[in-house]
């Protein structure tokens, strides 16, 4: 499967914002657009990008505010695409925890390459990590994590990146309980609405997509009051 990412544009300039969208879709990548800092927050804890790409100079808040949010709970990486040029607003950002930094006006070409070598130092520091884990296999269930594939049967499985997230964390975790809280916070970040509404609409939709019968699951078990558990890995040690 080749996936396609998708790319979280923060920019409160449309015009901008309009022609960095444009050339992410022409190379083949989605596209959510954020113009204000709330706005880009709910779509990163709703959609679950796989890369932002942050002004700085937002009306609502600073772009550093939100690397310092994004930070506290997720290692996504983000690129500051910003027309401030002073070497300490630079050093800050990095410092916060963005992964590189843009200065507009810029080329195409060049952003395009700065997005890939991001999502490449991501997927690598996840293949390099102790924490790494090969790939997911229960019966018919496939779960390659770098890839980002899931497939029942030999068969590709379309998921949502939400629906993704909740799946790999289960497989990443086959066999032990995890708590809706845990889950949600995982998913959604550590300010979700605690109403687990949510994780349970988007997990009878997974269990549409990926059972046989989704009123007696195969691979994902309802823990009741508690959370959820996978199916453990039929290869985990």
């Amino acid at each position: 499967m080749n996936a396609k990412f998708t790319v979280l544009i923060i920019e409160d300039e449309e015009n901008i914002a309009s022609f960095i969208k444009n050339t992410l879709i022409n190379h083949d990548y989605k596209v959510l657009l954020a113009y204000t800092g709330q706005q880009g927050l709910s779509l990163i804890n709703s959609q679950c990008p796989d890369i932002i790409l942050l002004d700085l100079g937002l009306p609502d808040m600073n772009g550093t505010d939100i690397i310092k949010s994004v930070r506290s709970w997720s290692s996504n990486p983000i690129v500051v695409v910003s027309a401030r040029t002073q070497e300490y607003e630079k050093v800050e950002a990095l410092e916060l925890g963005a992964d590189d930094y843009i200065t507009k006006p810029f080329g195409t070409n060049e952003l395009i390459a700065r997005i890939r070598t991001s999502l490449r130092h991501s997927n690598r520091l996840l293949k390099d990590s102790p924490l790494y884990k090969r790939p997911y296999q229960c019966g018919n269930l496939y779960i390659d994590f770098l890839k980002r594939v899931v497939m029942i049967n030999q068969q590709e499985v379309h998921l949502t990146p939400v629906e993704y997230k909740i799946v790999a964390h289960l497989a990443q975790n086959s066999g032990k309980v995890v708590t809706h809280s845990s889950l949600m916070t995982y998913v959604w970040g550590p300010y979700t609405d605690t109403d687990n509404k949510i994780l349970r609409v988007n997990m009878a939709n997974i269990r549409r997509k990926l059972e046989k019968n989704p009123a007696e699951p195969e691979y994902i078990y309802t823990e009741v009051g508690i959370g959820y558990r996978m199916k453990e890995d039929e290869y985990a040690n």
